[in-house]
């Protein structure tokens, strides 16, 4: 169960993204500047676009630790999967820039060559941009958020992109002008896989999509409860970062009332401790065994 204060700790770090992309893109387009190194200032500029990402994300954890209320009855969990598609949405842009930007190198080669203390700064930047990204996506698989998982995935592309900087800065200075879109290139295909993976679990989830050898796995342990005699119907859903099933199951038609009630706090109980859900809505009907 996705709890308020698991949200609130996800916040933190979209905000460790906000301000590293905003001391990153001054450090790059400052030295790019001076260093005449067009890569680097280039890097600098994305990294700009990266904090518009990264607000997006703590917007949408900020909305879904809102209370349930009479129109959103099931809270604002969703608002945190719409944060993971905005971020999709600005990495494709990101992605396909950057191979925009190979081609165009491949065709017309840089021929002056910058300094190398933008290839360093290039490296330096990718490795703390990588080290926000080993928090983030610790934290995104801590507390099972869509949003940093996506914010965590934008960090790691964005060092990969200054990777990219430092190799083509590097291959300039050996008379290898190839090296830098070659690298671009790479670079673009991975930012736009990792913005599609985003985009189709998001929308997956945002259309009550749900894995369904999950839900034979939970159907197997309502199953295997006794006085379950049979399932009629299981339909599961994801709502932010929680997994809200529901199920009708058929019962013996010579139950009371509390024994039947006894059955469904079972099945709570053991889907909980399985599967680690905590809201399950449970429909009982009277079932006859035929003979």
């Amino acid at each position: 169960m996705n709890t308020y204060e698991d949200i609130k700790q996800g916040e933190k770090g979209a905000w460790l993204s906000i301000i590293a992309y905003i001391v990153l893109a001054a450090i790059k387009v400052t030295i790019g500047y001076f260093s005449n190194s067009e890569a680097l200032s280039a890097d600098g500029l994305n990294n700009s676009t990266d904090i518009i990402a990264s607000l997006a994300v703590l917007i949408g954890l900020r909305i879904s630790r809102k209370p349930p209320d009479e129109n959103h009855r099931y809270g604002h969990y969703r608002a945190e999967t719409v944060a993971a598609l905005i971020a999709s949405f600005i990495m494709f842009a990101v992605g396909l820039q950057v191979l925009y930007q190979s081609f165009l190198k491949f065709r017309v080669p840089a021929n002056e060559s910058p300094d190398m203390i933008a290839a360093w700064t290039a490296l330096f930047c990718a490795v703390m941009i990588y080290l926000v990204y080993l928090y983030n996506i610790r934290l995104a698989r801590k507390i099972n958020s869509h949003a940093m998982t996506a914010a965590a995935q934008d960090n790691r592309s964005d060092a990969f992109v200054s990777v990219g900087a430092f190799v083509g800065i590097l291959g300039s200075q050996f008379g290898l002008p190839w090296l830098d879109p070659l690298t671009a290139l790479i670079v673009g295909i991975i930012i736009c896989k990792t913005a599609w993976d985003i985009f189709r679990d998001s929308s997956h989830a945002l259309t009550d999509g749900f894995d369904d050898a999950e839900l034979q796995t939970i159907k197997q342990t309502i199953r295997d409860i006794p006085g379950v005699e049979k399932i009629i119907d299981i339909k599961a859903r994801i709502h932010g970062n929680n997994k809200l099933v529901d199920v009708t199951i058929g019962v013996d038609y010579r139950l009371n009332v509390i024994e039947s009630h006894e059955i469904t706090e079972d099945i709570e109980k053991r889907i909980f401790e399985s599967h680690s859900i905590s809201h399950v809505h449970i429909h009982i009907e009277p079932h006859e065994t035929s003979n």
